[in-house]
């Protein structure tokens, strides 16, 4: 059955972090301590899907989501990836891969749709786009629609959303803008004041949010829940490859960039995005395909300079402490910051 968002016991959504953070584990501690855990359905087959669904519903039998990418858009222009891979032949060199072949699909779509209906998951979140009404329609879910500007905020309520997750633009990994030429680039707290003025449906906060004092400032802010992916990435549940938890854990800088994907997404600044993102064409999944085996191949090794590392700005601020610790703190100093405010 749907779920209401004023069902929760606490405001706090952990996002789906697709490429491995995201595990079972992960999502049913969070909805253990009261939050709403997420599990990523991208870049999985639909039966590895449907195996993550089972193991959350073995963990815990509260509420959980699961996010589906929107089908991309029109493809790019072949000769642009091409040019692209050009760039990339000494990365594969350096790693002993070969280049990936580029292709323009769905993740599998359909399947997916179907899957998680027969599922009956309380929360499907969509990503990259908004679903055509007559799909939110027939799911019997509540229906989330990732944003990044007031425009895309109304066009998910008129195909149904029943909540929007409001993403600015200080968020880790890809930016959820359904052109993937032109995301969204506003920062949250100007980002969530200008879609309440366009729609009226709950809206979920994510973008930067570390602390407690984060969440309550989404929450004044209008917000009913606060969504935080990078602040559970140390969290012993993830799934996150050592490499990646080391810098997370540094000041690095993060920045914005193409290099990885083909679509825009914000990450820690590494040799690969500096040397690559001038250079890499708006042609997502395309550009994922064609550098995944060099990611991997880095990622095997530890090699951080290889491979993304999606973080949000505040990533310094996240610790690794266990998924639901995290989630009764966040939520208790939320609580504190607000009555603070009060007073």
């Amino acid at each position: 059955m749907a779920l209401s968002l004023a069902a929760l016991e606490h405001p706090i959504v952990q996002a789906p972090m697709g490429g491995g953070p995201s595990t079972p584990a992960l999502a049913a501690a969070v909805s253990e301590a009261g939050g709403l855990g997420f599990l990523a359905a991208a870049y999985k087959s639909v039966d590895a899907v449907r195996a993550d669904i089972e193991a959350v519903q073995a963990l815990t039998d509260r509420p959980f989501g699961v996010n589906l990418f929107a089908p991309p858009g029109a493809a790019a222009d072949p000769a642009a990836v091409e040019r692209y891979a050009g760039t990339l032949r000494g990365e594969a060199e350096r790693y002993g891969v070969a280049l990936g072949a580029p292709r323009h699909d769905d993740d599998g779509w359909a399947e997916k749709l179907v899957l998680v209906a027969e599922a009956r998951v309380p929360v499907v979140s969509f990503t990259f786009g908004c679903p055509p009404a007559e799909v939110v329609a027939d799911l019997d879910a509540e229906v989330w629609v990732t944003v990044t500007t007031p425009a895309e905020a109304g066009m998910a309520v008129a195909a149904g959303a029943d909540a929007l997750v409001v993403q600015g633009v200080e968020a880790g990994g890809h930016r959820g803008s359904f052109d993937g030429s032109a995301p969204g680039d506003i920062g949250l707290l100007a980002l969530l004041a200008l879609v309440r003025a366009a729609v009226d449906v709950p809206l979920v906060a994510t973008g930067g949010i570390a602390t407690g004092e984060a969440v309550a400032a989404v929450l004044a802010a209008g917000a009913a829940a606060a969504q935080l992916g990078t602040a559970f990435m140390l969290c012993p549940e993830a799934g996150t490859s050592p490499a990646h938890k080391q810098a997370l854990a540094s000041e690095a800088d993060t920045a914005l960039t193409r290099a990885f994907t083909g679509r825009t997404a914000r990450g820690i600044t590494n040799r690969f995005l500096r040397e690559h993102g001038a250079d890499a064409p708006s042609a997502y999944p395309d550009v994922h395909h064609l550098t995944a085996p060099i990611r991997a191949a880095a990622r095997e090794r530890g090699d951080a300079d290889g491979f993304h590392l999606w973080a949000g700005q505040a990533h310094a601020l996240a610790e690794p402490v266990p998924a639901g610790e995290l989630v009764r703190r966040l939520a208790g100093e939320a609580r504190e910051a607000i009555a603070r405010a009060g007073s």
